[in-house]
């Protein structure tokens, strides 16, 4: 078996390196991509969409096929991920319990999840360590930050450098900061699983929906001119909300995965401790 799948990938191998012979060398400039899609790109960007930033014209406007299929793909990575570690099988844990007056612990082992009502008690994973109050503070007062900084790039990635990517990228750093500098339980209670499981799916949702909208509006799909009778704007402008739209959309599905795989590396696919 590992011998007929060492000479599929010689033979797909070959032919991928066959196939570099008909590209255009590296830097031509009569190459069709330099002397046609590439001037208008930069010719006629600004002009068609109102958009400085050619780079996120290009990639949600020009290219929004393929960049909803990016986007498509970093949602099946994320499921993917859930469904090769997540563990939903029972197992006996030991629970710990943190008496605040006293200090003393409370040791409990049970296979189901336990929780006291007291507010004297905290609940503290199996491997405690003291927080660092230094880091756990610290933390509080970035996180707000990064998020803010995040929706900026996310909101401005039109106008200058940024987008849903990396928006969605540093909104998911934000509550990987929380997990980390506190626990992964606190985490879990500002971004649950199941909120995080529709995230995931939202933002395709979100991306997919704007291009039907355009069906509908008797346009084709993803083409951000008919939303103009929905934006009551001219057809430049609807191109250029449109392409926020869809941002907004990436840098969802792209924050909820990325919390997702951390979610279940960190814990093992238990989430019941982390790192």
């Amino acid at each position: 078996m590992k011998i007929l799948g060492l000479i599929i990938v010689i033979i797909t191998g070959a032919f991928l390196i066959y196939g570099t012979i008909d590209l255009p060398h590296w830097g031509d400039p009569s190459s069709p991509a330099s002397t046609h899609v590439s001037p208008h790109y930069l010719e006629k960007a600004v002009e068609e969409t109102a958009v400085p930033n050619i780079v996120t014209a290009v990639l949600a406007d020009y290219r929004g096929y393929d960049t909803m299929f990016e986007t498509t793909v970093i949602f099946c990575a994320g499921i993917a991920c859930f469904m090769l570690m997540r563990r939903f099988e029972r197992v006996e844990q030991d629970i710990y319990f943190r008496h605040l007056p006293t200090g003393i612990t409370l040791h409990i082992k049970s296979d189901k999840p336990v929780s006291l009502k007291s507010r004297e008690f905290e609940k503290i994973d199996p491997l405690w360590v003291p927080y660092d109050m230094i880091i756990k503070t610290m933390s509080r007062f970035l996180v707000p930050l990064i998020q803010l900084f995040a929706l900026y790039v996310i909101a401005h990635g039109h106008h200058s450098p940024g987008g849903g990517f990396q928006g969605g990228v540093i909104l998911g750093a934000s509550i990987i900061v929380v997990a980390i500098s506190f626990n992964l339980r606190a985490a879990l209670e500002r971004m649950g699983e199941r909120i995080n499981g529709m995230l995931v799916s939202l933002g395709v949702f979100i991306y997919a929906g704007i291009g039907a909208l355009c069906v509908l509006l008797g346009a084709m799909f993803l083409d951000y001119k008919a939303l103009a009778k929905v934006l009551l704007s001219d057809q430049i402008m609807a191109r250029s909300h449109g392409i926020l739209g869809v941002e907004i959309g990436v840098a969802i599905t792209v924050m909820a995965v990325m919390i997702c795989i951390y979610y279940n590396v960190a814990s093992d696919g238990k989430f019941h401790e982390g790192l």
